[in-house]
């Protein structure tokens, strides 16, 4: 197969260059693991988790390594889905997309929940539809307008957390004893603990479902994922170590809002508010790419008829799936009136590693001539992910394979039905 040319036919606008990629990539993953996933990981593993983040990091750059190679060669919005069905098989590019929509789709309800927490506890479910609302508005306006509300949202989560890990540094509270025992949970709570924390980090991959918007993507995008990749391990690492110096694993597993527990542990008070409301950026700008992510995969399944071809429309003007938005916003808004947090960020993680698993299958099927990483890192990838998937909480591994059997089932009756 032929390298794509820089100026190669797309449905969509290219729009994107290297430094939008990698901010999309950034907006995509930096604050959702400190925020939402450092109190379950804690909870499984103790201060161990800084092992799980090592090891959840470690099959993200596998996974991220297939992606942006398989991306350069198929610059298409859809990510794994255009890749499955490319390399494997339509039923494995389905499988693909539809762990991509529902694992993400309950990922995006999660965070709008995360902000509507952070701002206003008692009128978080309100707050939350709101904001799903006017976000799916501004990617509706186009992608540029996306990245530009990206960079934004990622220098003042940047911000924020600096104050972090000031406070929680500086504030009096800092002990060596809060690491004493990193093997509370065993292997098994460190490994559930990188399974969670892999949720942090599976935004790298909004680059690539935003292929058909990016410039010269051959180039672009693999240069894009492992830069967004390596910026947030770094962000992460040096929160979660400040964290847990400061209160301890058993503090953070116990809280809501455990940055803030961090930081309101010491003696600067006054910085509490700024975490509250670094919180509460970081959720938006996640949500912000998330739907982005979700409405890209949908417009690619529908234009191959996997879903309702009417989502396939692109819009005159803006040059987005608008329909394809409208319909991701409409049902994170209604998921967002029951979904539960934790809950969701398993559910999320398992469905998200099933996608990455053929994601890096589909890595391993690319001739010599095509890879740019050995392919001994895509198997790598296919058992981590495997591995973390297998290891996370029981009622998320239940719900998940229940959730992609269905799917599978739903591919197969019309299939049969077509043949």
């Amino acid at each position: 197969m032929s390298k794509p040319r820089a100026d190669a036919p797309t449905r969509l606008a290219r729009r994107l260059g290297l430094g939008d990629a990698v901010v999309i990539g950034l907006g995509s993953m930096i604050g959702a693991g400190v925020f939402a996933a450092i109190g379950p990981a804690a909870e499984a593993a103790g201060s161990g988790l800084l092992i799980g983040l090592a090891l959840a990091a470690a099959v993200a750059y596998c996974n991220a390594t297939s992606s942006a190679q398989l991306a350069a060669i198929h610059p298409s919005s859809g990510g794994t889905y255009v890749y499955g069905r490319e390399r494997l098989g339509p039923f494995w590019g389905y499988l693909a997309g539809w762990g991509f929509v529902v694992g993400k789709t309950a990922s995006c309800a999660a965070m709008a929940l995360t902000v509507g927490a952070y701002a206003a506890p008692t009128w978080a479910r309100p707050i939350a539809v709101a904001v799903v609302v006017g976000l799916t508005a501004v990617n509706y306006l186009g992608v540029r307008k996306t990245a530009a509300l990206t960079r934004i949202i990622v220098a003042l989560v940047l911000a924020s957390l600096a104050l972090v890990v000031v406070g929680a540094t500086f504030g009096g509270t800092t002990s060596a004893a809060h690491f004493d025992d990193p093997g509370v949970g065993g292997w098994g709570g460190i490994l559930r603990s990188a399974g969670l924390l892999f949720f942090a980090f599976a935004g790298y991959a909004r680059i690539a479902t935003l292929g058909e918007e990016v410039d010269d993507p051959a180039r672009t995008i693999p240069k894009a994922i492992p830069r967004a990749l390596g910026i947030t391990l770094a962000v992460y690492a040096v929160v979660a170590v400040s964290a847990l110096a400061a209160v301890g694993p058993a503090a953070l597993a116990a809280s809501d809002a455990p940055l803030a527990t961090a930081v309101r542990a010491g003696d600067l008070h006054a910085l509490v508010p700024a975490v509250r409301i670094g919180a509460t950026i970081a959720a938006l700008g996640v949500l912000l790419s998330l739907i982005a992510g979700v409405s890209r995969t949908t417009f690619a399944m529908a234009a191959d008829r996997e879903l309702p071809g009417w989502l396939a429309a692109v819009h005159p003007v803006h040059k987005v799936p608008h329909r394809a938005e409208l319909a991701a916003g409409a049902l994170i808004a209604l998921l967002v009136t029951f979904t539960d947090l934790r809950g969701a960020i398993g559910f999320s993680s398992f469905c998200v590693l099933t996608y990455y698993g053929i994601a890096n299958v589909s890595a391993w099927t690319l001739p010599r001539p095509q890879r740019r990483w050995p392919r001994a890192l895509a198997g790598a990838g296919v058992l981590g992910c495997a591995s973390l998937a297998l290891t996370l909480p029981t009622a998320s591994v239940m719900t998940g394979s229940a959730v992609l059997a269905a799917g599978a089932l739903i591919w197969i009756v019309r299939h049969r039905r077509a043949s």
